[in-house]
């Protein structure tokens, strides 16, 4: 399952100005940075495999032949992407989600896992994105730390974290279980980092958030409150064109009888007011009963929603204010999901739909792959 945090000061734990609500021309709703340090992008740069700026602490461990072997396993992984993947989905997302609504608003992706890549590939000049996930938010490892490791093993277990983002498009639930829960990383901010420089960013600062009861964001230091919705913030730019960005991931259970509980999540989800949502890989969560308050909070505060069939069903689009194009080929889903089929889709799909020149989400190889961008009212 694959199932997108706001900064102030790290100067204080106190109490920070409510979010302003959202509108699809936003510059950026979440304005304060993250401290700026290069410590993020050190680690990053080491565990994607890329040669550390002048003075990274991580100098010697890139003298090893098992870092030596990293970087040339993830250059010929990453290589083979923007040969076969890449390249379609940037068209795709010049051709096809080049609109303001899209390309102003904050991204918010539910069910993400550490799914950083997708982001910034179809949503590549949004300044803001909240990705939302079961797993721990995790910490930021030191040289230190992998100086006292076996470096091939470690590195092989880094490897292995992203293998099926790279090879499917999408984490896989049962393997984030084992990853991310202290076998290889402590939580997804490792991976997260990865998949950030791996595809052309910087990281210029981070820090620990969490959302407290009234929504607001706050720092999240030693000793955290005593509530849910832990985070990290990730500030980092373009290395193409030098756009500034913020990334925010919450742990946050988002089934209906943890959600409607927590209501501190729900007041920040009701700031989102304009927001573009992606599902991708989602089990298809909001197709059961179960996720019915996540699958409503996003109906009724997105201006548009970038999906495969896995995300909301698509009898919630069939009509007003939702205009919706359709992308690839839809057949019934295979597996345990068999008797998800939604058979309006299907018929819409023989009516019309646009071409899909990549593979991506379930479709990656047992199905075709397919995509829905639904936009409400006159949004463009």
């Amino acid at each position: 399952m694959l199932v997108l945090c706001l900064s102030t000061l790290l100067l204080s734990c106190s109490r920070h100005p409510k979010i302003v609500a959202a509108s699809p021309a936003a510059a950026d709703i979440f304005a304060e940075p993250a401290p700026h340090s290069r410590e993020a992008n050190d680690v990053a740069r080491f565990l994607a495999g890329l040669p550390g700026a002048e003075g990274s602490p991580f100098a010697e461990l890139e003298k090893q032949e098992a870092w030596k072997l990293h970087r040339r396993e993830l250059d010929r992984a990453w290589g083979a992407i923007e040969l076969k993947s890449l390249p379609s989905m940037h068209q795709f997302q010049s051709n096809e989600l080049g609109g303001a609504a899209a390309v102003n608003s904050p991204v918010l992706y539910p069910f993400s896992g550490p799914d950083a890549l997708m982001l910034t590939v179809f949503f590549p000049r949004n300044p803001t994105y909240v990705m939302v996930a079961l797993e721990p938010p995790g910490t930021l490892p030191s040289a230190k730390l992998f100086a006292r490791k076996d470096l091939g093993k470690a590195l092989a277990r880094v490897r292995d974290t992203i293998y099926s983002e790279l090879h499917r498009s999408f984490f896989i639930t049962r393997q984030m279980d084992r990853q991310f829960r202290g076998q290889v990383t402590d939580g997804l901010l490792p991976p997260m980092l990865l998949l950030l420089v791996r595809s052309g960013h910087t990281i210029q600062g981070y820090r620990y958030v969490q959302i407290d009861h009234a929504g607001q964001i706050v720092f999240r230091g030693a000793a955290p409150l005593e509530i849910g919705n832990k985070g990290v913030q990730v500030d980092f730019v373009s290395d193409a064109d030098h756009s500034a960005h913020k990334l925010y991931y919450f742990s946050t259970n988002l089934a209906n009888q943890r959600l409607q509980a927590n209501s501190g999540f729900l007041a920040f989800l009701s700031e989102l007011k304009g927001a573009t949502t992606y599902f991708k890989a989602t089990s298809y969560m909001t197709h059961k009963p179960e996720f019915s308050e996540i699958r409503d909070q996003v109906l009724a505060h997105s201006v548009a929603v970038l999906q495969d069939d896995s995300g909301i069903p698509y009898r919630y689009f069939d009509a007003q204010p939702w205009h919706v194009q359709l992308y690839g080929d839809y057949v019934r889903p295979y597996g345990s999901f068999r008797w998800l089929e939604q058979k309006d889709l299907k018929k819409a799909y023989t009516a019309s739909a646009k071409p899909l020149d990549f593979k991506i989400g379930y479709g990656f190889s047992r199905a075709p792959s397919n995509l829905l961008f639904a936009r409400k009212g006159d949004s463009k």
